[in-house]
């Protein structure tokens, strides 16, 4: 509870009160987010979304058109595969996500085009064996 300015004390002096006794009953330890940084979005200009947006970069979820959210795939599925235990997962991996790019080739959703085609599987299979050959 607050108390209320009383008359003939200027303004500041009064507000100075108030921070030093709400410091001297521990008010302020223990506040969230004290002694941390601003966040680094503090200066971008007003969006309705803000927290929207915030709680899916927290989660690490990210809203993309099908062919971008697929070209991303497709450039993660070589490294995976040709970091593959076996042959038989790398050419599963490479299978897919095949699979995926010639559904997306015949049936395009709105938006950006894909740019990617299939992946040789037997290429793919080749370069996974020399990469363990050379172990």
């Amino acid at each position: 509870m607050t108390e209320r300015k009383p008359p003939g004390v200027d303004f500041e002096s009064w507000v100075d009160r108030q921070i030093r006794a709400a410091e001297t009953r521990g008010e302020f330890e223990r506040l969230p987010g004290a002694g941390k940084p601003l966040p680094a979005d503090m200066d971008a200009t007003y969006d309705e979304l803000w927290w929207i947006k915030r709680k899916m970069a927290r989660e690490g979820f990210s809203v993309l058109p099908p062919a971008l959210a697929l070209r991303k795939e497709v450039e993660d599925a070589l490294p995976a595969a040709l970091a593959a235990p076996s042959e038989r997962i790398a050419r599963k991996i490479i299978t897919e996500i095949n699979d995926k790019i010639r559904e997306m080739m015949f049936k395009p959703p709105p938006g950006p085009p894909l740019g990617k085609k299939p992946y040789d599987v037997e290429d793919v299979v080749r370069q996974w064996r020399e990469s363990r050959a050379g172990q």
